[in-house]
């Protein structure tokens, strides 16, 4: 092959690499020889993106080295195809909705076209059928991909986060914190999402900034007088329950004892001191909802004051049973329940709207309203800001263990270290437990029921609980009952909820280990966790949470934490931004091995920009190295393999061969320390900057002498030389750059192993030693020299290298070619230098074409050589 072709010799190594199972975990290896990777789960939402590649290219990096450092690697895939990401994309690409009450039909529903604007209802099963069928086929695209890319995952290791193993080990869990208490059904108020009509977690949440204006509402004092309030939430005021002022804030303290009158609904509230209102901010006295934000539930609770519950979970204004009586009660009433009318049925911010109306008629809104930025609670992946609604909810109980995960984060390495005050933030500002259960359809089902009671009510705090796991209660019947039970009075009734899709993801150890089986003890806990930045909050936490209720340990030993990718403009590169690429046409346009090359440009926790230079760089590279060896492997045609294999380099004897392999192995050496420590990026670098060396100034300087003395002691150290350095190189690249270095490996070096992503990384090591216990036949006057030479072979190089440079940059100030002979060339430096030059005179006047050499020894000389050429006019 006279040029490179990318994309034949990636189908070609993808095919041998699975038909000899390279890969392949060995389950029979002890777990001290085994290296597990505990890889992140992919959502499965239909493409992946630049940033998907970026960070799985990374802990592919990782995961080669290790299985060339003669580790058994477990290196999974799963697929996280549960939970909303996967419904959201059905609704869109169907056109459809779930309907838990209509029956299942025969359907072969197909996507819709973009022109196609049909919308339908189907039924739960219908739904969850088409769920999982979508899925199935997004995850063997990602299949494919992957494999493009090189990701070197054992593919018998795979586990879906919807399939039945992932779903009994959910369950599983979810049973066994029941039994331990720290699962608890409660019905409070929760943050919920009114588009997606589910709970949401704390860590699901982020805040986001958006325009809001305070209105200034007052609020009769019965007994007289008044008090102004500032709120962002009028469409509130039936439900405000109290207002709070500061103990010592004297503007209020005299209305402590008494109650206000609620604008439009009047309404009765006490107002009632306390510490939590801020005297500086608004006009110093608050109005609590229920709910209107986290304090006004921690006051709610605290007073124990009256729920009025006005926001629907589609979040619009619920109709309310009466104003003559019961919480709602008005003096007013008549006028009361004009207004609320009004209302009745709005979203929110109509019901806003309305609300401010209403007051500049009443002439309780003081001013107009002030615009301000404020930061909303957002479900991260909805569009509407979220609601407090008190609904019934699975809590597991973590708020009580906060210093027990402290502990736990501080018993795992992390990668970069600063990574761990992260998490350790996270954990220090938790103030909710963590809601396990969601409103939704494709997800693993909460394995419980409920008997109900003679008079239909559901028994909470009595579930009843099944051990024959996986089941779905929604279809199945719980022991000593009988289908014709369900939802009959003193019969039972199914949770129709799943459980949070990190309440899955988060036992991902678990899974890959097969939980309470034999080979759980070889793969828990994991060597690694590799992850991104953005979900130590939710991946990395909830993981060690459950590792802790149910191991009691921590998951796994390391952390490595990846980046983002950003644009030029630092944002993040997302679908929602529009700003996203999409990585199969790169690799069209370039290469796997290049687009791997930008991915281990970056360091772990190192925001990268996109940058398509980068990928040409890395192409770049790659062809280098495919026309270096095609050199180097037609100057190794006189030397047998075998000195490399066995470790036999006493043909090496030129003094600037042996001081080349030396550095070269200093830096192999430093590679993988770099690897060993995850700074793979440094790995790189080094071995990128060593190897253009190599090709600019080593093989330049010795290529004359292998090929013109053929077969000759000057020849097969030239070629000796070459070839341990193509066989180091290869190593060093062989984690980032897969496919070329599999490639040239095969030209010569599969007699040591069939590829080279299972050969031993310890060898490369190994023989570099050999070289310098081995006795070498060295001519008497040389031998005082060489001994020198090899206590400062770097500065040695560097000066030799130095001249080569020199001679070349000359020619090219004098608008010569490199190959233009020259007469004399001029040399001045230290006695040291001087001698330098002598070890390798001969090789310097071949690769520079030059006829004659004189050296100006100056013993104070504290420079670099000074070079002056003479050039050969004559040809």
């Amino acid at each position: 092959m006279k040029k490179y072709k990318a994309g034949e010799i990636e189908t070609k190594y993808q095919k041998e690499w699975d038909e000899q199972g390279i890969h392949s975990y060995d389950p029979e290896i002890s777990a001290k020889d085994t290296f597990v990777i505990d890889t992140p789960p992919p959502t499965v939402s239909g493409a992946l993106h630049i940033g998907h590649l970026f960070s799985y290219t990374q802990t592919d990096i990782i995961a080669r080295f290790q299985r060339m450092r003669g580790k058994n690697v477990f290196y999974p895939m799963g697929w996280d195809d549960n939970g909303l990401p996967t419904e959201k994309r059905i609704q869109n690409l169907y056109g459809v909705s779930c309907d838990p009450s209509l029956p299942w039909e025969s359907m072969d529903l197909k996507p819709l076209s973009k022109k196609d604007k049909t919308r339908r209802k189907i039924s739960r099963k219908n739904f969850l059928e088409l769920c999982d069928r979508q899925a199935q086929e997004d995850e063997q695209k990602y299949k494919i991909f992957w494999n493009r890319l090189g990701l070197s995952v054992d593919w018998k290791q795979t586990y879906r986060t919807i399939g039945r193993q992932s779903q009994k080990i959910s369950q599983t869990a979810f049973i066994n914190l029941y039994k331990k208490g720290l699962l608890e059904n409660r019905l409070e108020p929760v943050f919920w999402d009114t588009q997606f009509q589910t709970a949401v977690a704390q860590a699901d949440m982020e805040d986001r900034q958006r325009e809001g204006f305070y209105h200034d509402i007052k609020f009769p004092v019965q007994g007289g007088g008044e008090v102004v309030i500032s709120t962002t939430r009028p469409e509130l005021l039936p439900a405000c329950v109290a207002l709070a002022a500061h103990p010592e804030d004297s503007r209020y303290q005299s209305f402590f004892s008494k109650k206000a009158e609620i604008p439009l609904f009047h309404g009765a509230v006490p107002i009632i001191p306390s510490s939590h209102a801020d005297p500086e901010k608004g006009t110093g006295i608050l109005m609590v909802c229920t709910f209107g934000d986290g304090e006004d539930v921690r006051f709610w609770k605290e007073k124990k004051l009256p729920l009025k519950q006005i926001v629907s979970p589609a979040g619009r204004i619920n109709p309310i049973p009466s104003f003559t009586e019961g919480i709602f009660q008005s003096l007013k009433p008549a006028l009361a329940k004009k207004y609320y009318e009004s209302l009745i049925d709005l979203p929110l911010p109509e019901a806003r709207k309305k609300m401010v109306e209403f007051l500049k008629e009443t002439k309780h809104l003081v001013s107009e309203p002030r615009s301000t930025l404020q930061f909303v609670k957002y479900y991260e992946k909805g569009d509407r800001p979220l609601e407090l609604i008190p609904t019934r909810q699975w809590f597991m109980k973590i708020l009580d263990h906060k210093e027990e995960f402290l502990k736990r984060g501080c018993q795992i390495e992390w990668h970069p270290p600063s990574m761990r005050k992260r998490y350790e933030q996270w954990v220090e500002g938790l103030n909710q437990d963590w809601c396990v259960s969601r409103q939704r359809f494709f997800g693993v089902p909460i394995p419980l029921w409920y008997p109900l009671s003679k008079e239909g009510a559901a028994d909470f705090k009595n579930p009843i609980l099944s051990h024959d796991l996986p089941f779905d209660p929604v279809v199945s019947t719980p022991p000593g009952y009988k289908e014709q039970d369900r939802d009959q009075p003193g019969g039972f009734t199914a949770d129709g909820d799943v459980l949070d899709t990190w309440a899955t993801s988060s036992l991902t150890p678990l899974i890959n280990s097969s939980w309470e089986s034999e080979r759980h003890a070889k793969l828990f806990p994991a060597d690694l966790r590799p992850q991104a930045h953005e979900i130590i909050r939710t991946w990395a936490f909830y993981t060690i949470v459950q590792s802790h209720f149910h191991e009691n340990s921590p998951p796994w030993k390391k952390v490595a934490i990846s980046g983002w990718v950003v644009d030029p403009q630092r944002s993040k590169m997302s679908k929602s931004k529009g700003n996203i690429v999409t990585p199969e046409k790169l690799m069209d346009t370039y290469s796997a091995d290049a687009l791997r090359y930008w991915a281990g440009r970056a360091g772990l926790g190192q925001d990268t920009v996109y940058d398509e230079q980068v990928f040409k760089t890395g192409q770049r590279l790659v062809t280098k190295i495919f026309n270096a060896a095609r050199f180097v492997s037609l100057q190794t045609e006189q030397v047998s393999v075998s000195h490399l294999l066995e470790g036999d380099l006493k043909g090496i004897t030129e003094a600037v061969d042996r001081a080349w392999i030396m550095s070269l192995g200093e830096v192999y050496k430093k590679v993988t320390e770099f690897l060993e420590d995850f700074k793979y990026d440094s790995a790189l670098r080094l071995a990128e900057k060593t190897f253009w060396s190599f090709c600019d100034n080593y093989i330049e300087l010795v290529k004359a002498r292998a090929y013109q003395l053929k077969g000759e002691s000057g020849g097969i150290s030239g070629a000796m030389s070459l070839d341990c350095s193509l066989y180091l190189f290869l190593k060093m690249f062989a984690p980032f750059l897969p496919y070329i270095t599999e490639e040239v490996w095969s030209w010569r070096y599969k007699e040591e192993s069939f590829s080279i992503h299972s050969s031993p990384w310890e060898k490369g090591s190994v023989f570099i030693k050999n070289l310098f216990l081995s006795e070498v036949s060295l001519k008497t006057s040389d031998a005082k020299e060489m001994e020198e030479m090899t206590q400062g072979f770097e500065e040695f190089l560097s000066e030799v290298f130095y001249i080569l440079e020199q001679v070349r940059n000359q020619k090219a100030s004098l608008r010569k070619s490199l190959s233009a002979p020259v007469k004399e060339l001029t040399l001045k430096g230290n006695e040291q230098q001087i001698k330098w030059f002598q070890l390798c005179k001969e090789d310097l006047l071949r690769a520079g074409h030059i006829q004659n050499a004189n050296t100006l020894t100056e013993p104070n000389w504290k420079d670099p050589f000074h070079i002056s050429l003479t050039l050969d006019e004559t040809n």
